[in-house]
């Protein structure tokens, strides 16, 4: 048996345990929501160099309180991710996402910081630092075919493999097209985390501790996709053990 399917042995067994427990009172619900906006929006936002914190993320979250000292940018980073979050929320009460609803989030996370680019795909080709596959990385041009093709063909992905699998592989090809300017890593988790929740699955939040693990195992996906699959899986599993502490589910 390979690591990856050990790994998804181990979350189906927990997400039996998990499911048990539903459905979940709606103060629960929204109590889980919160704790996840801000974990998640203090996470993602962290990974592209914020210096917010996770307390001073709730503070400008919750209590609407600039943190002083602290740049206009974390701030409206950390305001657009939480609209974005509310949006991804809402839309995982289904499993369908389309490329609108792919636009749409990069809206709601960087206006009015990024002005007239949100929600707009790339005009200009990228390079990513650090990389050795940007030869991999498609011109602006091919950006608008790849990205329609892309979101047709997630309907036949979700049928037909794991739910964390299918998670893995939508963030993976979301980066490899690389279809905005910016801001492609914070909407790739937040597509990762539609469509764990959108199936029942506890979100996953990439720490920024491990971001060297995070993005080696993104650069290894360019010629071994099943690398980012196994780490996700495992931060899939970390996730619901985080989640069976978190409402001490026996």
């Amino acid at each position: 048996m390979s690591t990856l399917q050990q790994l998804l042995r181990e979350i189906d067994a927990k997400q039996k345990r998990i499911n048990k427990q539903r459905p979940l009172e709606q103060t629960k619900i929204k109590n889980l929501k919160d704790y996840f906006k801000v974990g998640l929006t203090y996470a993602s936002n962290a990974l592209e160099g914020s210096s917010l914190t996770e307390i001073e993320t709730k503070v400008v979250l919750e209590d609407g309180i600039a943190v002083g000292g602290k740049s206009l940018k974390d701030h409206l980073d950390a305001i657009g991710h939480g609209r974005a979050f509310d949006w991804m929320w809402e839309l995982a009460k289904g499993v369908a996402i389309s490329e609108e609803d792919v636009k749409k989030m990069h809206v709601l996370c960087f206006q009015p910081s990024e002005g007239e680019q949100a929600g707009e795909y790339r005009h200009v080709n990228v390079v990513i630092t650090g990389s050795q596959h940007n030869d991999r990385l498609p011109s602006h041009e091919e950006v608008p075919a790849l990205m329609n093709a892309w979101a047709v063909g997630l309907p036949e992905k979700r049928k037909n493999r794991h739910p964390v699998q299918y998670a893995a592989q939508l963030h993976q090809e979301f980066i490899v097209i690389h279809p905005f300017a910016d801001g492609n890593g914070r909407v790739a988790r937040l597509l990762l985390n539609h469509a764990l929740i959108s199936q029942g699955y506890p979100p996953v939040i990439i720490s920024p501790v491990f971001k060297h693990e995070y993005i080696q195992a993104l650069e290894q996906s360019h010629t071994k996709p099943e690398n980012f699959t196994a780490y996700i899986a495992e931060q899939a599993l970390q996730a619901q053990r985080d989640y069976i502490r978190l409402l001490r589910i026996e």
